[in-house]
């Protein structure tokens, strides 16, 4: 296909188009490992993501540990 006609196709279905394939990929992973295999495989990634965004602002990881662990945890 024409690369022009791709770009033009991504402008307007964007939204469309991620969200197809993130639906098929979780439909996916639900009949191939069930559903709550599945959600702990997306809470990870979630906290994945969230800890990869708190170092990609350069925030302490220590601070992170802090508010995460209990009182004392760490010396």
């Amino acid at each position: 296909m024409d690369r022009e006609l791709l770009e033009e196709i991504w402008q307007h279905h964007s939204g469309k188009i991620v969200g197809v394939a993130i639906g098929f990929i979780l439909g996916v992973l639900v009949i191939t490992f069930g559903f709550f295999q599945t959600l702990f495989v997306l809470l990870c990634v979630i906290a994945g993501y969230v800890v990869g965004k708190r170092i990609d602002e350069k925030e302490d990881i220590m601070d992170i540990l802090d508010k995460l662990l209990p009182p004392g945890y760490h010396r």
